[in-house]
């Protein structure tokens, strides 16, 4: 009897235990079910990048969606260096080969349960600020905007689906936290660091273990071109720099057609792996070589998305696509006449992997940290191979001083990047060594910009003179400068690289800068709007300015510098709060000046208008001296209804047109209220044609009409 009830108590208990485990597992892939694929965008600097809850890099559809978000932008919304990116994980496991990809060669990029995209989602995406201005400040943050994922290779279905992942049979168990940092200060503003954190979830160890990003990264200003398919991919050439271990990608086939539009670089650099306590660097072995472990060393791969030749096919299987990771492209084959640095531009895929780390025990958790950086193409002229421009030295200078501040932001205080701590290099002073370590310009101004006829009033606070920086300890806020771009200068596409320095004030008796002090723009009592608490302090009027024309203004407050810690003069950001402009009448004027009438320019429109862009999208006109609600309408000569507007002077963010989509900057916009854009595009978004055309716009206040007319001719 005895034994019969033992017996009985076992079977319940592994009954028991067998609905725990199910329970369980319902559960985990309720939270899995519960986690979509989402995306989030860095948008804090200059480079504005796409990351997504399922551990891929880009936006694969901003070719055919220029709406959607950016991909890797920079250093303005449309020029565009990714298609799509993304992390491998490579290890032997029980003496075979297998590799956890999250992105892969595939024609449209993601898709649920597609090959090579063998990682889900396992939390909601978040993000963090160090701004404390920002809705998402945070204490604990890195930069000025953290964006924080969880995602695992475990299932080999799709969560909450019974769709297989393609060919994704072999899952390491590989858990990945992943933390993308991004800055706006102007020295900061071109990259996005990631660090992943890597958790053994399996039961066994792995070993030999490589890790890699997969990308494609490919240079098009998507505003501009025209070229689809196969044309849109097959204008590049890559290069590597071996010095910052870096692959790089640009624009070189010379039958481009946004050639003129888009001369920059797309790269993506290896920072370091953090192992057991150890600093993975290919340029300090000892490290590890003392310890009897084989020398760190960065591999750089590529392969042609529609190659025959075997050098350049793409790897089909784990076991190949673990011989990319561990094995370093031949030089021969890497600047031959076929290859990705000489030979014809195509659409190359790159690898930049680095290993190999030992082993990675059962529940041990490691870190790996890449970048994502962009420059400007320095230099003309260029020289020209097989039918498109190459890549120099000179050409990427600001690339190379790109990737040496990218790096340097991630050592921190590790300046010898051995990992060890020293004490004469603990610059904040915690006793520990401290990555992401950044001197800090003054806080940047808060402003607020008035458009009316010709003119732009400038307001900002004093925020940046209490300004302290963490490295020297010191209030050292020098002074304010006033950047402003010259009307057309957003028609190349590069509005935030031409801002000029058009006025500066700063601190008296320093002998630093222009010694002319704040008292030509310093207010008696500060200046309080409705519905804003700022106190602005300052202000600068800009006179002269062309109605109906866009112009970038950003306010900065720079540093005095440091003498003793070597650190230069420091300005605060360029893109944080810069303003696209756009002068006219206001509706306070118009009500006061009987002359204001409604009217409409350029009149004649000319389609062919160099300064509107090359789509019938882009095309723009104005309505002027309108009140500050009313209707819109345009009708033919023969009184056939066109375009029906609404117009809201408190809301209008020129809607009406997709020239301010496409040539207008990724930031905040100030209209005048008492003007309106149009795109001369009907209701239904066909092109209008030449012709006069009749408009009237009723005042949705006092119920008055006016009434006009125009020309569209070519």
């Amino acid at each position: 009897m005895l034994k019969k009830h033992i017996f009985v108590s076992e079977k319940s208990m592994l009954q028991v235990m067998r609905l725990f485990s199910l329970i369980f597992i319902f559960s985990f892939l309720k939270i899995h079910a519960q986690v979509g694929f989402v995306q989030q965008t860095a948008t804090v600097g200059k480079i504005n990048m796409t990351f997504s809850s399922s551990g891929t890099v880009g936006n694969p559809k901003i070719a055919a969606s220029t709406s959607g978000p950016s991909s890797m932008s920079y250093p303005q919304r449309g020029k565009e260096h990714l298609f799509e990116s993304g992390i491998w994980i490579g290890a032997r496991v029980n003496n075979q080969s297998f590799v956890s990809t999250s992105a892969f060669d595939a024609s449209t990029g993601y898709s649920t349960g597609g090959s090579g995209y063998e990682f889900s989602p396992m939390t909601t995406p978040y993000q963090r600020s160090s701004l404390t201005g920002s809705p998402n400040f945070s204490a604990s943050a890195i930069s000025h905007q953290d964006m924080v994922f969880e995602f695992s290779d475990d299932s080999t279905i799709v969560p909450g689906t019974s769709i297989p992942i393609a060919g994704h049979v072999n899952p390491l168990d590989a858990h990945v936290h992943l933390e993308t940092y991004a800055w706006n200060y102007p020295f900061a503003d071109f990259f996005v660091i990631c660090e992943y954190t890597i958790t053994n979830k399996s039961t066994n160890r792995w070993e030999s273990v490589w890790l890699g990003q997969w990308a494609d990264l490919v240079v098009r200003n998507v505003n501009v071109t025209r070229q689809t398919s196969t044309n849109f991919y097959n204008k590049g050439r890559n290069g590597v720099d071996t010095t910052y271990k870096a692959i790089y990608a640009y624009l070189s086939d010379l039958n481009a057609d946004d050639l003129n539009y888009i001369q920059s670089y797309g790269a993506m650099q290896f920072l370091g792996i953090n192992w057991r306590g150890m600093f993975f660097n290919p340029d300090r072995p000892d490290t590890f070589v003392s310890r009897g472990f084989n020398a760190p060393q960065v591999n750089y791969n590529f392969w042609n998305f529609t190659a025959t030749s075997p050098e350049y096919i793409k790897p089909t299987d784990d076991g190949g696509r673990y011989i990319k990771m561990v094995t370093n492209i031949n030089p021969d084959t890497l600047y031959d006449a076929n290859g990705p640095v000489n030979g014809v531009p195509n659409n190359w895929i790159q690898l930049l992997s680095a290993g190999a780390i030992p082993s990675v025990e059962p529940g041990e958790t490691f870190s790996y940290v890449v970048a994502y950086v962009c420059a400007n193409k320095l230099g003309t002229p260029q020289p020209v191979l097989n039918g498109g421009y190459t890549s120099t030295p000179d050409t990427r200078k600001e690339l190379t001083d790109h990737f040496i501040r990218a790096r340097a932001t991630y050592l921190g205080e590790d300046v010898n990047a051995d990992g060890k701590y020293k004490p004469e290099l603990d610059l904040n002073g915690n006793g520990k060594l401290d990555h992401y370590v950044l001197p800090t310009p003054p806080n940047i101004p808060n402003i607020k910009i008035i458009a009316s006829d010709n003119k732009a009033e400038i307001y900002w606070d004093g925020g940046s003179i209490e300004s302290v920086d963490p490295i020297s300890r010191k209030k050292d806020f020098e002074g304010y400068r006033i950047y402003r771009t010259n009307v057309g200068d957003d028609l190349n596409q590069s509005l935030s690289e031409n801002e000029n320095l058009i006025a500066q004030w700063d601190s008296t008796g320093d002998n630093i800068g222009f010694d002319n002090g704040f008292d030509a723009v310093k207010l008696p009592a500060p200046k309080i709007f409705d519905g804003d608490t700022t106190k602005y302090w300052y202000k600068y009027d800009m006179n002269n300015l062309q109605n109906g024309w866009q112009y970038l203004f950003v306010v900065t407050a720079f540093d005095k510098g440091d003498v003793q810690t070597g650190l230069p003069s420091l300005e605060s950001s360029f893109t944080q709060f810069a303003t696209s402009v756009y002068a006219g009448a206001t509706p306070e004027e118009i009500e006061k000046s009987a002359e204001n009438h409604i009217g409409v320019y350029p009149n004649p429109y000319k389609t062919t208008a160099a300064w509107d862009g090359t789509t019938s999208r882009t095309h723009k006109i104005y309505f002027t001296n309108i009140p500050a609600k009313c209707e819109i309408r345009v009708y033919t000569s023969s009184g056939d209804l066109v375009a029906n507007m609404n117009h809201d002077a408190a809301t209008y963010a020129g809607e009406d047109s997709k020239w301010f989509e496409q040539y207008g900057s990724n930031t905040n916009k100030v209209f005048s209220g008492g003007e309106h854009a149009w795109d001369i595009l009907s209701t239904f978004k066909t092109q209008i044609t030449t012709g006069v055309y009749l408009f009237t716009v009723k005042d949705l206040v006092t119920g008055n009409v006016e009434t006009g007319k125009f020309a569209v001719i070519k």
